[in-house]
């Protein structure tokens, strides 16, 4: 009797597997995320991924997102590293210095969507950034960038560097908080989950996000202001990765399809999807009354003349690192410039 019912349940397990289109053999991944399931990167950018991954092998590799993220956002990186989860995404300047190299992409002025900028810098990491191997430890398979950074608050309109000076900002790590630093504001270190809390108790001021997040982060009734700079303040770097071992388990023909549905394809998905996100959150910023300014020529030169050692700085750090700077950054905008005339 137990032999026939454990059959019968077998029979039901397989029975359901055929019913939902997944292959009995599928081999099977697990992906932590620090994002809540509703957030745009998990609905618009990692689910497509999965389901591009899904189509790419036939249905043989199943990425299983799981309902609680196995650490806190900046435990990403090594969470997959460690074999703790799977699969992971994360934002490089969490850990402050661990990353030099991906900073490229997230200088001031690089473009205005996330899409160009995201697939450029895939084509750039892979032609320049990829020997020095700064994710050594992982298979790392994408990077992204999310749409420009904007300058919000809900003290006053900043129309210049002055009008930034006493106000307290919420800033993610990188190149982010060196512009914050160079531009005189007292910038605080904090992930993005963190907006919420820090501005609804009067702890920061302000944020520096796209306009996605201000959306998807509930953060509208928290703000009154925002000033988008023409090319962006800043943008941010984004891996992709899995575990070593777990991705030389898979069957050759999974990790081609991995790979294939991944690299540019998944920096397009991903593009795409903040694009969309940003014109949402400009819409529900709109809605709730945000007054949105650009800034104008003048603020951008100040902007310009206070930040323009960062990507000197990066140069030099690339130099040093056996990376030519100067041409990184020249490819990178040609290829903006390219991957825009697409």
């Amino acid at each position: 009797m137990v032999i026939k019912k454990l059959l019968a349940g077998g029979a039901l397990v397989i029975s359901g597997a055929l019913l939902s289109g997944v292959s009995v053999a599928a081999e099977t991944l697990l992906m932590s995320s620090w994002l809540p399931p509703g957030h745009p990167v998990v609905a618009d950018i990692i689910k497509p991924w999965i389901k591009a991954v899904e189509d790419e092998s036939n249905g043989e590799l199943i990425i299983r997102l799981l309902p609680k993220a196995l650490g806190a956002p900046p435990a990403h990186y090594d969470l997959a590293k460690d074999g703790v989860a799977d699969v992971t995404y994360g934002v490089h300047g969490y850990q402050p210095g661990r990353f030099k190299l991906t900073a490229a992409t997230e200088l001031p002025f690089l473009g205005n969507s996330a899409e160009v900028v995201s697939v450029a810098y895939w084509r750039i990491y892979k032609k320049h950034l990829e020997s020095v191997n700064e994710h050594e430890g992982t298979v790392l398979l994408g990077l992204m960038s999310h749409g420009p950074g904007v300058i919000h608050n809900n003290v006053r309109a900043i129309n210049n560097i002055a009008d930034m000076q006493g106000l307290k900002f919420r800033v993610g790590g990188g190149v982010v908080g060196n512009a914050a630093k160079a531009l005189g504001v007292t910038a605080m270190l904090a992930s993005a989950t963190k907006n919420y809390e820090m501005l609804s108790s009067g702890v920061a001021d302000g944020t520096f996000l796209p306009t996605e997040s201000i959306k998807s982060f509930k953060l509208t009734k928290l703000l009154n202001h925002a000033t988008k700079v023409p090319g962006g303040l800043y943008n941010t770097s984004f891996f992709l990765t899995m575990n070593p071992a777990k991705f030389s388990g898979l069957s050759a023909s999974n990790q081609a399809a991995l790979m294939r549905a991944s690299g540019e394809n998944f920096a397009r998905i991903a593009g795409q999807g903040w694009d969309k996100h940003d014109a949402l959150g400009q819409a529900a910023m709109d809605a709730a009354g945000i007054a949105t300014v650009t800034a104008d020529a003048s603020f951008v030169a100040e902007i310009k003349a206070a930040t323009g050692h960062l990507e000197s700085d990066w140069v030099a750090t690339a130099n040093g690192l056996g990376v030519d700077g100067a041409a990184v950054m020249a490819d990178l905008r040609a290829e903006i410039a390219k991957v825009a005339a697409e």
